[in-house]
């Protein structure tokens, strides 16, 4: 992986508030450039420049860190059928109690994830969202990295502190 480092062109110097840096920021990178928008979203989140991304023939593979999470950022290709998966790890298994965590994650996927979920993933409880980029917009991207982060570091300390060993 590579260190990532965002353009000083492109970011905002203003006194904007997150929502509308983002925006502008959405604006200057080209809609039909996904990886120019995940770039961007990604400069907007990121903390203590931590960004990495991979470039393989697989795709792509950012990583950053937001809160007291990593996110992770794949984007298989750019053709319609490609796909965009974003994922951040939340508690690790096994944990104490897994019949009540089930049921609260359960009981989470159903009220406050929005367009991501709960789901396990190499013996990890993670947040996970994924889109094909079929007609997928710079708004969408923004949304489903955000939600994913934001859903991530909002849960992971307490599921951690409820459930881990």
């Amino acid at each position: 992986m590579t260190s990532y480092q965002a353009d000083p062109e492109t970011v905002a110097t203003q006194s904007l508030s997150t929502n509308e840096m983002i925006d502008e920021l959405l604006d200057s990178a080209t809609s039909d450039d996904p990886v120019a928008v995940i770039q961007t979203v990604i400069a907007s989140l990121e903390e203590d420049d931590t960004a990495m991304v991979s470039h393989t023939q697989e795709g792509h593979l950012w990583k950053f860190k937001y809160g007291s999470v990593e996110v992770f950022v794949q984007l298989t290709g750019l053709s319609d059928d490609d796909t965009l998966t974003v994922w951040s790890t939340v508690l690790q298994l096994p944990t104490k109690n897994e019949p009540q965590l089930m049921r609260k994650l359960m009981e989470m996927n159903w009220s406050g994830t929005f367009e991501a979920c709960f789901g396990i993933f190499n013996d990890q409880v993670v947040v996970v969202a994924t889109r094909t980029l079929a007609g997928v917009s710079p708004g969408e991207i923004s949304r489903l990295i955000t939600i994913v982060a934001t859903i991530a570091d909002d849960n992971d300390e307490a599921l951690q502190s409820e459930f881990g060993q």
